[in-house]
């Protein structure tokens, strides 16, 4: 969902800037170790050529030092990967973000250009009444009267045809079709009504999962239940079937 990847992007992030910060204290001290290792060799080059003991402690501390700087660049070199994997990561996941939001724009311009305004199927059956009426009009005062029989059959032809009702009920229920069919999109496996209503309920805390489940039930072209697992972990999950349905629909 859009809130986790948020704060997983956040999580990275943080953790991102910390690696930086860690990297940046690293190379101070590296520095340092530097300027130590150089100075040793500046006062070893001031000695007699005789070694004391004090020329061996120095040439131990030296050879530690050195050690001490190889592990460092090591370690400086396995951070600034992992830093830069990290950095990939973060590209990717914004990317994936933006996807989403672009799918879920399109869905919800889809929505609104396909739902009838108020009103609008109502008017149209009044053009088409009145144009019926003109019709029948013109041909009774051209042909006189005619047989009670030819009436009825004109009557029976002209009768507008029952259309079934919209399992959409509403704009509302329009935008909810297409969000949840752009969540079921990237969850390939199906989700439960409760992950659903979930997701859902951080958009509007109003909505309920019988009014959720009610209206994935209407449309059994576009999303269809399964069960899945075995025993006491079996599980009732929704999938959007539409790619399917629109053969069949």
């Amino acid at each position: 969902s859009p809130d986790s990847k948020d704060s997983d992007d956040t999580g990275l992030a943080a953790q991102a800037e910390a690696l930086k910060e860690e990297n940046d204290s690293l190379r101070c001290q590296l520095d340092a170790y530097r300027n130590e290792v150089e100075l040793l060799k500046q006062e070893q080059g001031k000695l007699l050529p005789s070694r004391s003991e004090e020329d061996t402690t120095r040439q131990q501390q030296l050879s530690f030092l050195q050690q001490a700087l190889q592990g460092m660049q090591k370690q400086l070199l396995k951070m600034r990967d992992e830093l830069q994997h990290r950095e990939v990561e973060l590209q990717k996941r914004a990317e994936e973000k933006q996807q989403l939001e672009t799918e879920l724009q399109s869905l919800k311009d889809r929505v609104s250009a396909f739902t009838p305004m108020p009103g609008h199927p109502r008017q149209l059956e009044t053009a088409e009444r009145d144009d019926r009426g003109s019709d029948e009009s013109a041909n009774q005062g051209n042909d006189g009267p005619v047989p009670i029989v030819a009436s009825c059959s004109q009557e029976k032809e002209t009768l507008p045809e029952k259309t079934p009702p919209s399992p959409v009920k509403s704009e509302r229920e329009a935008l909810l079709v297409g969000i949840i069919s752009t969540f079921l999109h990237v969850h390939p496996f199906g989700a439960s009504i409760e992950y659903i209503c979930s997701y859902l309920q951080r958009l509007d805390t109003k909505i309920s999962t019988t009014e959720v489940e009610a209206l994935l039930g209407r449309l059994p072209c576009t999303f269809k239940q399964e069960l899945t697992g075995v025993g006491a972990s079996l599980e009732k999950r929704w999938k959007f079937c539409g790619f399917e349905g629109i053969k069949t629909a």
